[in-house]
């Protein structure tokens, strides 16, 4: 593995999604640092197969990112292992319903914390390293920051601050560091009890023009695009949702 290989950070990257966006950050040779907060078991085994591959080339590091103190020990950490960061990727999210008028601000903290608080502290403590690297960083935001979703206003009111923030960062950090955001739509089903019943799944993909759910590599994809295939692009919003938001 070349020293000069570029550097990649991904929050709640042990599983689903994060994982898929590590497997191809790595395979495009990347070398991927997988935040963890609880699924220690999922992280290091994906950083033990992606270090079979290549030795020295992933890092798993665990931190609960609603943690100050332990969100700044995982950028410290993560700069300090191959001493360079080129790319940031907030992928780390908490989704669940809560209805109006049973949400309390246990809930509110924890979806603003895991939406939108975590991503502006780490990109704020990360952003000299990126800044040297003339990097990147790209944001998971949703659908929903835009057409809300029954039973998760605070989610979404979450979400639509962090394309908000998207675009405030790609403003603050230009012309050294791009920001960008990719939304998806239907890509995989929460795994929360309750969060999204069978018939509102139905629901959702029968809105969708191309009537099927999304997979984890067409959001790896976008992000790669985003990455390395987009020099000019900053302060933008993909979204990837099958064309859901044009009905």
């Amino acid at each position: 593995m070349s020293q000069t290989s570029p550097v990649a950070l991904i929050t709640g990257a042990g599983r689903r999604i994060g994982a898929h966006v590590a497997r191809a950050l790595h395979a495009a040779g990347h070398r991927v640092i997988v935040h963890y907060h609880r699924s220690a078991d999922d992280a290091n085994t994906l950083v033990g197969e992606l270090n079979d591959t290549r030795p020295d080339s992933a890092l798993a590091l665990s931190a609960d990112l609603a943690d100050i103190t332990q969100l700044n020990t995982l950028a410290q950490r993560a700069l300090a292992h191959w001493q360079r960061l080129d790319v940031l990727i907030n992928n780390a999210s908490s989704f669940y319903p809560t209805p109006l008028g049973t949400a309390d601000v246990a809930q509110w903290d924890d979806l603003m914390g895991s939406n939108l608080k975590a991503p502006f502290f780490l990109a704020q403590a990360l952003m000299e390293p990126l800044r040297r690297a003339q990097g990147c960083i790209v944001n998971m935001v949703d659908i929903y920051a835009q057409r809300p979703l029954k039973d998760h206003p605070i989610y979404a009111a979450a979400k639509a601050g962090h394309v908000m923030l998207t675009k405030a960062l790609a403003l603050e950090l230009a012309p050294d560091v791009r920001v960008n955001a990719v939304a998806p739509g239907a890509i995989l089903w929460p795994e929360q009890e309750g969060s999204l019943a069978e018939d509102n799944r139905q629901s959702i993909l029968q809105r969708v023009p191309m009537k099927r759910r999304g997979e984890p590599e067409d959001i790896a994809s976008t992000i790669l695009f985003l990455i390395s295939g987009s020099p000019y692009i900053t302060g933008q919003i993909i979204t990837v949702d099958g064309g859901r938001s044009i009905t």
